[in-house]
């Protein structure tokens, strides 16, 4: 796998920004002494998922890499958001809204809405909550599936301040044994701000420190 500092967005991934709130938010997250390690894939659409989630720093490095990137990461939210005052923000940040009650259920307004685009990579966290969820919620997978999409998967190693890509996966149909391929990239290459609070099927995957 190939190491660098900061990676070159790829000329198919959908980007946002200018060169300079790109340089800004680069060389903040460098400050940090944090680092990316692994290749970017280059692809027009894609759901793009992190692990591990224990903390609210983990939402700020986020934060930092992905406008230091330039990319445009769509997330999917309740449209109850958008009538509150958090809504300029959310357009901001890019924000899609959804009906949770339709007949048609979120999902699939989800997958009609990604079909429509030419280029779009959608962010959801897999774990749900930040504090030992039992299990890894299902929604990115049906997403990714049903929209034809691969799963890009990033850690978090909070060990020696690295976020990893680690790789693309083309789902089967077949969550649990995908899932479980899915988890087997994060082998040694997440570490957590708060490990006591992983996630339980991730558990097994974290780094052993010595």
């Amino acid at each position: 796998m190939s190491e660098t500092k900061f990676p070159q967005l790829p000329p198919l991934v959908p980007s946002r920004g200018s060169h300079l709130s790109r340089e800004f938010f680069k060389r903040l997250f460098l400050a940090q002494g944090w680092k990316f390690e692994g290749e970017f894939p280059n692809l027009a659409k894609a759901v793009a998922i992190i692990s591990p989630h224990t903390s609210n720093i983990d939402a700020w490095l986020g934060f930092n890499a992905l406008l230091g990137l330039g990319i445009d990461i769509t997330i999917f939210g309740k449209d109850s958001l958008f009538r509150t005052p958090l809504k300029p923000v959310l357009e901001w940040v890019g924000v899609i809204p959804v009906v949770r009650d339709t007949p048609k259920g979120q999902t699939q307004q989800i997958i009609d809405i990604i079909q429509q685009k030419e280029q779009i990579w959608v962010g959801m966290a897999p774990e749900g909550s930040r504090k030992a969820p039992e299990k890894i919620r299902s929604g990115f997978y049906h997403i990714a599936h049903g929209a034809g999409l691969p799963v890009v998967m990033f850690s978090f190693d909070y060990d020696i301040k690295t976020i990893h890509i680690l790789g693309v996966f083309h789902t089967t149909g077949d969550f649990e044994a995908d899932l479980e391929a899915i988890l087997k990239h994060y082998d040694g290459k997440m570490s957590a701000k708060n490990p006591e609070w992983v996630a339980k099927p991730l558990q097994k995957h974290m780094k052993k420190n010595p």
